[in-house]
């Protein structure tokens, strides 16, 4: 596995190539045009070809469901748009289990200024992201890695600001895959259901063992999206390990 593969395509930065034979048409909702248009900006088309592609085949090949397909705007693309809010301008961003981009690809399409690289395992998974780098013309801004997260770590020399993944993993778990990509100072952002502060409450100390700080819930796209993207933030504090005790040592001393 190679840190530095870049994905071939030669469309050009934002560049958008027609739609392939497979690609469905996915108009947005009326009542979604205020959020897109805030969210996506002038880059909306280019959203709107990337929903065409996961309703086309992203569902042929098993990564979107086709029931999904009809909420592909607010589940899944405004969804995961949202999450631009909380990173900064010109960061380095990695997307742990990216699947079918979500939510990397997305922030790589709302946010031109991020350098995105999508983590997957899985060969059908990772043919698709690479397609859709090459037909979105993102190739300059986005990188596709064949591995798991601990490979990927183990591998590269260089942290990212920002690690995001979009799953169902519990927080401890997420984080001790993801919080070892992150440089110390960068930042954890795993997009969570309606449980995320029940989570964060449950594993706030397995957290701190695996390096991380106290977790941070925010709800991202207020008054654009309903319900609003219930984000956990966690801050990569130092490496992971247990950290001795606060609290001076009391009691007798050990026997010897």
């Amino acid at each position: 596995m190679r840190d530095d593969f870049e994905v071939s395509g030669n469309s050009g930065p934002g560049g958008v190539r027609p739609p392939g034979p497979s690609a469905v048409d996915v108009p947005v909702p009326v009542e979604l045009a205020d959020a897109t248009r805030a969210l996506f900006g002038d880059r909306q088309p280019l959203a709107a070809a990337y929903a065409e592609l996961l309703a086309g085949d992203g569902v042929l090949r098993g990564l979107i469901g086709p029931r999904e397909t009809p909420r592909l705007w607010d589940r899944h693309l405004l969804n995961c748009a949202a999450v631009a809010e909380l990173i900064p301008a010109g960061r380095r961003v990695l997307d742990v289990g990216s699947g079918a981009g979500l939510p990397g690809l997305v922030l790589a399409i709302a946010r031109p200024d991020l350098s995105v690289v999508l983590i997957e395992p899985l060969a059908r998974r990772t043919a698709f992201l690479t397609e859709a780098v090459e037909t979105l013309g993102l190739t300059n801004s986005v990188t596709v890695v064949r591995a798991r997260a601990e490979e990927y770590a183990a591998a590269s020399s260089s942290p990212a600001d920002i690690v995001t993944a979009r799953a169902v993993a519990p927080l401890d778990r997420l984080a001790g895959w993801c919080l070892p990509l992150a440089a110390v100072g960068g930042r954890l952002l795993a997009l969570k259901g309606s449980s995320a502060a029940d989570e964060v409450v449950e594993h706030r100390d397995a957290v701190r063992e695996l390096g991380g700080g106290s977790p941070v819930v925010h709800r991202c796209g207020r008054g654009l999206i309903d319900p609003p993207t219930i984000v956990v933030e966690i801050v990569r504090e130092r490496a992971a390990g247990r950290q001795p005790s606060r609290r001076p040592r009391t009691g007798r001393p050990r026997r010897r």
